[in-house]
């Protein structure tokens, strides 16, 4: 699978690149970006994965996450999806900003007409774990996930299903439980269908419910963020993670919204965290 170099720019010591691919999984070309910093000329990397949230690109963090700083410090690459498959103009594709484009929920769809497109954790898991490992210098056996929002939902759900590939988690304001929020209820409806026994495998709390299990998890949520009660509710999370045994830092931080003045604030810090575990 051949892969097209888009963007390259110098930064802090290694390159901040954006990639063009024809995906098997979507059937339409993904872009996604790469950071690899300088240690990355010396040999394999851990990597981290960034999952963006609601009517976000792989842009969105690449330019305001204030990432690449700490990745060259902890000598870490930075991989960065796109949030769904584009150029199809499906019928109601674009019609709102939380269910279509841009909002690919990371699962696979099961409904007609995104199932033969909407593939995002296969696209994920599958597909773009291959085409990463295989081009750069990334050691597959120390990979970890994180993102926000959708994203964030994304990352927990991906690592509570695939221990064997992340070892290590973390999220900013995370979806954290779709299946019982009015965002996740739209966009599993569509892709799913309504049998709602069915969405626990996509819903990171039921997961847990269910005897999935991580090793720790960090999550960062802003109390000033106006999904925080309707959409993301962290603390059905925590609820779930100490009924299960498993360490959760749950860090709430005043005043903090739901923007990239608040990811960034943190990233540095699960960065870090990340590192640790890598």
């Amino acid at each position: 699978m051949s892969l097209e170099e888009t963007s390259a720019w110098r930064s802090f010591g290694g390159w901040q690149k954006v990639f063009r691919h024809a995906s098997r999984e979507t059937g339409t070309d993904m872009q996604f970006s790469v950071y690899l910093p300088e240690a990355a000329e010396r040999g394999p990397c851990p990597v981290l994965w960034y999952l963006s949230g609601l009517t976000c690109t792989w842009e969105n963090v690449t330019t305001k996450g204030y990432f690449q700083s700490a990745a060259s410090r902890h000598g870490i690459v930075i991989v960065c999806p796109d949030t769904s498959p584009r150029g199809l103009d499906l019928p109601g594709e674009h019609e709102s900003y939380d269910f279509g484009s841009g909002a690919g929920f990371y699962v696979d769809a099961t409904r007609e007409p995104w199932s033969a497109h909407y593939r995002m954790y296969s696209y994920l898991t599958r597909e773009l774990q291959d085409l990463v490992t295989g081009a750069f210098a990334v050691d597959r056996d120390r990979q970890g996930i994180f993102g926000h929002s959708m994203g964030g939902h994304g990352a927990l759900t991906i690592a509570l299903k695939n221990p064997g590939i992340f070892r290590s988690v973390s999220a900013f304001a995370p979806i954290c439980s779709p299946m019982r929020c009015p965002w996740g209820e739209k966009a599993f409806s569509g892709y799913l269908g309504d049998d709602r026994a069915g969405w626990r495998e996509h819903d990171a709390t039921a997961l847990i419910e269910d005897g999935r299990r991580v090793g720790a998890m960090l999550v960062d949520q802003g109390l000033a963020d106006d999904f925080l009660a309707g959409q993301l509710m962290p603390e059905l999370l925590e609820d779930a993670a100490g009924r299960a045994g498993i360490p959760l830092d749950l860090r709430r931080r005043e005043g903090y919204d739901h923007s990239y003045y608040f990811i960034s604030s943190f990233m540095e810090e699960h960065i870090a965290w990340h590192a640790e575990r890598l």
